[in-house]
């Protein structure tokens, strides 16, 4: 089993694998509301929240250089390492799935953009199975969803960006799981 490439197999929680890699998420925002995926757990049928375009820094990549590529990746956008503000918070979270543990190491990037429609070509097999479609959510909304939000703390987040003097804000170790692992 590799990050790109999971059967999805549940699995006793016990006995699932743990992962760990750095990755960075990228906080789209038109000023208004945030871009975010649903997410799916495809070995627990029903389970859905929202979280921000990213993932996995490759080898020899800076974690800026990886917000960029997943953003392109997983958006169809383009856009410049100049382009994000950040990194605005920093955590180590437990993401607990049907299949496997992952322990994550994050960095938090903003993009301000015009609002627009992602381009999902360039999604992974996994994404594709997982990804259920996109949703602007207003940042009024990101508190009371009608399902979960990761980051938690998005819409504290989104406030940070503006103050550049509290960044990068370190939120230390948070477990966000569609299968509760027990930080």
């Amino acid at each position: 089993m590799t990050f790109r490439t999971r059967d999805f197999t549940p699995v006793p929680p016990h006995a699932r694998p743990r992962r760990s890699r750095r990755a960075v998420r990228v906080i789209v925002t038109d000023g208004a509301s945030v871009l975010v995926w649903v997410d799916t757990d495809p070995g627990l049928p029903g389970s859905r929240w929202y979280v921000t375009p990213g993932g996995g820094i490759d080898p020899g990549e800076s974690s800026v250089e990886a917000a960029v590529r997943e953003l392109w990746e997983e958006t169809g956008l383009r856009v410049a390492a100049s382009d994000l503000s950040g990194p605005v918070m920093r955590r180590v979270v437990v993401h607990g799935y049907s299949d496997q543990i992952l322990d994550q190491s994050e960095e938090f990037y903003v993009l301000r953009t015009p609002r627009f429609t992602p381009d999902v070509a360039g999604h992974t097999p996994d994404e594709q199975l997982t990804l259920q479609g996109h949703v602007w959510l207003a940042f009024d909304d990101l508190e009371d969803a009608d399902a979960p939000v990761w980051p938690e703390v998005l819409a504290d987040v989104v406030a940070l960006a503006s103050q550049p003097d509290a960044w990068p804000w370190d939120l230390g170790v948070v477990e966000e799981s569609s299968v509760p692992v027990g930080v």
